[in-house]
């Protein structure tokens, strides 16, 4: 891939992706799979103005073995020296960029429960720190090739074109054109003006049917709105949190979702994948789920917390996306939940209800934002989709026919 277009990629991502301020702190997170283009990207993040690039490397060869040898005891403590690294985290709210490449298997066989039992013991402690910094730092999901990962995508290529095939597929998606920061602009505008016609329509609930089995119904929130594209921190800092992104989304109602529901697509959760599933809702609880690949660990995953079983986000994706129209199956949640219409089970957006603002987290989820340790995005999106919004005055609006946009 030529450098001039990787350095338009880092740099979409540094200006427009995080939107780097003079005197800001960054924070990557990201696997060893293109150190050369981390140091693209932060080179391009001192170029915008940061004050210091710090990177975190990960590697899953690595996870899996502190899992195996370490006891839950010592994966859940959360040492001294961290809480003071979160802690000057709340206090400097460093723009944090997240590089995805990691193998969606790469954690097969690795002990989940125990992996479970850590996360759980761990999450309290960590969490009021990330309450904290909730809405208040600009944040970016973008996605570099990874050897295992390309190969899966192109098993039938030799490692070195399959990483080139990915990267192409990345670049294209994430509309690193002659002029990224004008496309994101004007697709921006685009997903924006959806939001406005759907938060116009006074939204009471959204009623999803499919020809695969597909029959729920969610609420919404009556103070809650669909939110899409460039985001903005309180501090009044824009943002696009995901590169790619396709969808306007929203916030459901907890305890607010009955009927049953097919997913689409593979699902990449802890390392594993998750396929052929479906969940079942009854009092906007996931209280049935089934999967033909993974069914412990799709039950482990709604069981992580209380919130883990209920939903916390309902987004919209036409299946004319251009990362629908690549053809591919990125077995990627970044990529996957941007080619189709996607639910997601556990934590919601504080940020999708109306004022915002002015109100504290606590007052959001009592609204009926739900709260977890938990996010996780399924696919339910394909051609036989279709979604209809039945508004506070008793009217239905069609919003999805055979999975595209119905306006």
């Amino acid at each position: 891939m030529k450098q001039t277009v990787l350095r338009s990629y880092a740099r979409l991502i540094a200006r427009k992706g995080v939107n780097i301020q003079k005197g800001q702190d960054v924070l990557i997170f990201c696997d060893l799979d293109q150190p050369k283009f981390v140091a693209l990207l932060v080179d391009e993040c001192y170029k915008a103005g940061a004050r210091k690039v710090k990177v975190e490397f990960s590697y899953q060869p690595l996870e899996k073995l502190h899992v195996r040898h370490q006891t839950v005891t010592a994966m859940a403590k959360v040492e001294e020296w961290e809480k003071a690294r979160l802690q000057h985290y709340v206090d400097t709210l460093p723009c944090r960029i997240y590089l995805d490449s990691e193998d969606p298997d790469g954690l097969k066989g690795i002990n989940q429960k125990k992996m479970a039992k850590a996360d759980q013991k761990r999450y309290p402690i960590i969490k009021p720190y990330f309450d904290q910094m909730e809405n208040k730092h600009p944040w970016c999901i973008a996605a570099v090739p990874g050897a295992a990962w390309a190969k899966k995508l192109f098993p039938e290529l030799p490692k070195g074109r399959a990483i080139e095939k990915l990267w192409e597929a990345i670049l294209f998606t994430s509309r690193v054109t002659d002029d990224p920061i004008a496309a994101w602009d004007a697709h921006n505008k685009d997903l924006h003006d959806r939001c406005e016609y759907l938060n116009n329509l006074g939204i009471a609930e959204l009623r999803y049917r499919g020809d695969n089995g597909t029959k729920l119904t969610v609420g919404m929130i009556p103070e809650g709105m669909f939110l899409g594209g460039e985001e903005i921190t309180l501090g009044g800092q824009p943002f696009d949190a995901n590169i790619p992104s396709e969808e306007c989304y929203t916030s459901p109602m907890r305890g607010k979702a009955e009927g049953i529901v097919y997913a689409t697509k593979p699902l990449s959760y802890n390392g594993e994948l998750i396929e052929n599933f479906w969940v079942r809702f009854e009092g906007g609880k996931a209280v049935e789920v089934h999967a033909e690949k993974n069914q412990a660990l799709l039950e482990q995953m709604i069981s992580m917390d209380e919130g883990a079983a209920y939903l916390g986000e309902c987004a919209l994706v036409p299946v004319n996306s251009p990362i629908s129209e690549s053809g591919l199956l990125f077995f990627n949640t970044l990529f996957d939940e941007n080619a189709a219409c996607h639910l997601a089970l556990g934590m919601g957006f504080t940020n999708t209800i109306r004022g915002f603002e002015d109100k504290t987290l606590e007052e959001c989820r009592a609204m009926g934002i739900n709260d977890s340790m938990e996010h996780v995005d399924f696919m339910i999106g394909y051609e036989g989709l279709d979604i209809d919004a039945v508004t506070r005055d008793g009217k239905t609006v069609p919003i999805f026919r055979k999975g595209k946009w119905a306006f």
